[in-house]
């Protein structure tokens, strides 16, 4: 089964997303001089581990070990960090965070979410995004922040 449109089929290998995602975030650290500690790594592998957006505290359930998890702080100021960095993206209708797609992309956020199974699709939208700026300035409205969040049903449970 293809990939439509960022939708992954049933059988595809997560890791290879996550070791992407990684060397992607590192990369991009690297060359913005900041810091990509063991705590943000950590996170943005559990936000790259499927394709479905995370709550804080789901994020804080996966990262438990040995019946310690870590303070919610720990992991609010990872998420900012990613935010920041453009290597995750805040779905605002859900409060949860996936992996960014396109890290090295300046955009703004446009997704198709499930409401089915939960998964969520990054896509591109240069076309939306500047019929919305149109729209926007014939209303004398200036945008601040545009994310664009569709609900619908993904190819995988339309199958």
């Amino acid at each position: 089964m293809a990939n439509h449109m960022g939708f992954q089929a049933p059988t595809h290998d997560h890791k290879r997303c996550v070791s992407s995602a990684l060397e992607n975030a590192e990369e991009k650290s690297r060359v913005l001089g900041l810091r990509f500690t063991k705590t943000r790594r950590k996170v943005l592998e559990v936000l790259w581990q499927s394709h479905n957006p995370l709550g804080a505290y789901e994020i804080l359930d996966r990262l438990q070990k040995d019946g310690r998890r870590p303070a919610p702080m720990v992991v609010y100021r990872a998420l900012d960090f990613l935010l920041e960095a453009g290597l995750a993206h805040k779905i605002s209708s859900c409060k949860t965070f996936i992996g960014c797609s396109t890290p090295d992309e300046n955009h703004e956020a446009q997704f198709l979410i499930c409401e089915s199974c939960g998964s969520a699709a990054e896509v591109a939208g240069q076309p939306l995004a500047e019929a919305l700026e149109k729209t926007a300035a014939s209303a004398g409205f200036k945008i601040n922040q545009r994310v664009v969040e569709i609900i619908g049903v993904c190819p995988n449970c339309q199958a």
